[in-house]
């Protein structure tokens, strides 16, 4: 039984909810003599909503008492407050988890602010999140709002909070304002460590500051204690930046030294070097490398084998690239998108359709929606070679897969119809584009510009040189070129004279194919005198 008596000490929070109900009184005790209708015959006369009004009375009376008994109960003295703020703080941080992990920011902004209202003391922990959330999108104005708020009410940042917030600056390309968060660290008590560095150090080594990185590590880790682990991380960075910038010894002797130190080796070590030695050309070395990383008994992923394959495919390796194809079948490693792209892309420009085809059809026996670049780079090189027939068969398997095309698609679809003749059909295409609410680029006018000079009919070309003007697309010289081929054909060596004028005056880079052109149609009218004028004008521009 609950005492309602004072006895002047805090008996806990059972004591202070009888004090409740004492000070409380009779104000909200439910009144039953008010719940019946007030017409004093309505059973005389038989009133259907009578027993209604008395249970919506009801019904109202009590959740009016409830709600006003529960604004009256004064927590702080109930006792209830530290147990429910503990509460808030358990299940805060799983809820803000999630929120984050689902990239609801806005959405965990909104609960923090109801929370702080509430006096719930969020934990540094999420706050992080929330930082770290707003960095990965790139609102680094909310993010300084952040952090200002946690340093004028808490809870302090720590070294994670100013790592985050590096890293945003950076991935920005903000490289000043992160130098400028680190040296403000100390001034706020906080001491960088590894990480903070190696975020610095990879931001200055993209930038080509390299020597910058290794001062800023000297300076600022002389008298660290986390070694091992973390020499190989900025051993990693260091050695990434020195291949990309083409410094292949440099980035060696990282490598060297890290085993020299016996750091111990890992996966991402390995990929970095193999990518380094990929980038500088020296694949027979990555080869090399590839094999000791086997011998080690590191189980290359994916990412390892797609960087021998990009290498590959550009040096027009394709066989091997796609020998490498298989040794990942038989180790286990599933290629992604990315390595059926690359072998996709060298068969194309190869020329072997055929094999492309059977590598797109392991792509979707496999569940891996190719991207629509796949299915234009195998659209583009049937129409190159003039076959019509697959172009248009490739494109209605795109179709039928729900992959809607786009620019390049209809692009290479009108070089197809204008390999095989169809003027018409190429042009019927541009207003196709149109109507599924694509817009024609240079490539689209430049194609049939070129496809209606090369049928004489010049006029048309001029009218889709000036619609092409109008929509704001700047001609380049194939644009140029083609329509003093078209003006050659016809016979009108003054116009085509003009247009070689506009192009050296429009500062595009010209190369011999207008000039060849019109000497050529000079020679066949017998004016050899001009074609040997306009031969030493090419000269003296190439000097």
């Amino acid at each position: 039984m609950w005492k309602y008596g004072g006895t002047g000490r805090d008996d806990g929070p059972l004591t202070a909810i009888g004090e409740l109900v004492k000070n409380v009184g009779d104000r909200y005790r439910m009144r039953t003599h008010d719940w019946f209708s007030r017409k004093k015959d309505c059973y005389d006369k038989g009133d259907p909503e009578a027993v209604f009004n008395v249970l919506d009375s009801m019904l109202k009376d009590g959740l009016e008492r409830l709600k006003n008994m529960r604004e009256s109960i004064p927590l702080e003295n109930v006792g209830f407050d530290s147990c429910t703020l503990e509460a808030v703080n358990s299940r805060h941080a799983t809820l803000f988890g999630y929120l984050c992990s689902e990239g609801k920011w806005k959405t965990a902004l909104w609960l923090r602010r109801k929370l702080i209202q509430k006096g719930a003391v969020l934990d540094v922990f999420a706050h992080n999140l929330l930082l770290n959330g707003l960095c990965k999108i790139g609102d680094m104005e909310k993010a300084d709002c952040l952090i200002r708020e946690m340093l004028e009410m808490g809870p302090p940042p720590n070294v994670v909070t100013y790592n985050t917030f590096s890293k945003g600056h950076c991935l920005k390309n903000n490289v000043d304002k992160a130098l400028y968060l680190f040296s403000t660290m100390a001034t706020d008590g906080i001491r960088p460590n590894r990480v903070t560095c190696n975020i610095l150090v990879h931001a200055l080594c993209r930038k080509g500051l390299v020597d910058d990185a290794k001062k800023l590590l000297c300076e600022t880790l002389s008298d660290d204690n986390e070694k091992t682990n973390s020499d190989l991380i900025t051993s990693t960075i260091l050695m990434d930046c020195y291949f990309r910038s083409g410094n292949t010894v440099q980035a060696l002797g990282f490598w060297d030294q890290m085993l020299h130190k016996n750091i111990q080796i890992d996966l991402v070590a390995y990929n970095v070097l193999i990518r380094g030695l990929c980038l500088t050309q020296h694949i027979n070395v990555a080869y090399g490398n590839f094999a000791e990383m086997l011998k080690r008994g590191f189980i290359p992923d994916c990412f390892t084998f797609n960087t021998l394959i990009s290498a590959l495919c550009k040096e027009g390796k394709v066989d091997e690239a796609c020998h490498i194809h298989d040794v990942m079948l038989k180790m286990g490693v599933a290629p992604d998108k990315i390595s059926y792209k690359m072998i996709i892309q060298g068969l194309c420009f190869r020329g072997d359709l055929v094999k492309a085809i059977e590598f797109l059809n392991c792509l979707l026996e496999k569940s891996l929606m190719p991207e629509p670049l796949i299915w234009n780079l195998i659209i583009d090189g049937y129409g190159r070679f003039g076959d019509l027939g697959n172009a248009l068969s490739v494109n209605n398997h795109m179709l039928s897969f729900g992959v809607a095309p786009n620019v390049f698609t209809f692009n290479a679809l009108i070089l197809a119809q204008i390999k095989s003749g169809n003027n018409v059909r190429a042009y019927s295409l541009k207003k196709e584009m149109l109507l599924n609410g694509l817009f024609p680029d240079l490539v689209t006018y430049n194609s049939l510009i070129g496809a209606v000079c090369s049928s004489g009919h010049i006029a048309f070309a001029l009218d889709l040189y000036d619609e092409m003007l109008r929509r704001g697309i700047e001609p380049d010289i194939i644009t140029y070129t083609e329509l003093i081929r078209g003006y050659c054909m016809r016979g009108n060596v003054e116009e085509a004279e003009k247009l070689l004028t506009k192009m050296r005056r429009s500062g595009l880079q010209i190369d011999h194919v207008p000039y060849k052109i019109l000497i050529k149609k000079y020679c066949q009218l017998g004016q050899h005198d001009m074609a040997f004028d306009l031969y030493q004008n090419w000269l003296m521009r190439k000097k």
